[in-house]
């Protein structure tokens, strides 16, 4: 076993990874890092300077001029682009009608697999997202792979976005996550898909503090 251990979430969107994986690290003391923030912030930034993701010069140029940062404040993750805090605006509808479609670009998410393996060579860390088990940690010696129904995913989604976006509407949501789950699965580039030694975790029925002690209970079995 590596001396730093690494715990990798994937799963679908809306299956409460990121949820899981900060309860996770903060129990832990590890640290937490959300690829799926990252990938917000880029798509954020594309969306900015109407960036073409087809475009592969644009893409190159675009991504050099791409600084992410993590940090913590009151026990929350926070992620800034160009040091300014992104946080809330990478949650907004608009980014995440854009976020599959950007985490596609091969260009993109080979440059976001080298900032999260450089963050994972000298710390503890869970970090959740979609390719985690697969293309980022393939030796990780925890892999968690989450999923639940859709309509229970597609609501949690909309009370979270509900607060502060009221006009959105449950139809919407559904339909977004939809999208990205076919998006995600099919793309060419690190698809979603389950490693073939991870470890299923169905949250559709289970409460945020049953599958953080089910998860638990899978690291307290590694570190026995």
């Amino acid at each position: 076993m590596s001396k730093n251990i690494v715990v990798a979430i994937d799963g679908y969107s809306s299956c409460g990874k990121s949820t899981l994986a900060k309860a996770l690290a903060k129990k832990l003391h590890y640290i937490y890092v959300d690829s799926g923030a990252m990938y917000r912030a880029v798509a954020l930034y594309f969306l900015r300077n109407s960036i073409d993701t087809q475009n592969h010069a644009q893409i190159e140029e675009a991504l050099k001029n791409i600084h992410l940062n993590f940090h913590s404040r009151d026990y929350e993750t926070h992620i800034t682009l160009n040091d300014e805090e992104v946080s809330e605006e990478i949650r907004q509808m608009p980014v995440s009608e854009k976020v599959s479609e950007v985490s596609a670009v091969k260009e993109v998410r080979r440059e976001m697999v080298k900032q999260q393996q450089r963050m994972g060579q000298s710390k503890n860390i869970v970090m959740d997202g979609r390719d985690i088990g697969t293309a980022v940690f393939p030796d990780a010696p925890l892999k968690i792979f989450m999923t639940a129904d859709p309509a229970v995913r597609a609501k949690r989604r909309y009370d979270e976005i509900h607060l502060k976006n009221p006009e959105v509407t449950l139809e919407e949501i559904f339909e977004n996550i939809a999208h990205r789950d076919y998006q995600d699965t099919t793309r060419e580039e690190s698809p979603l898909v389950r490693a073939h030694d991870a470890i299923i975790l169905d949250n559709t029925d289970l409460t945020p503090d049953e599958q953080l002690q089910f998860a638990l209970d899978k690291v307290n079995q590694l570190k026995a």
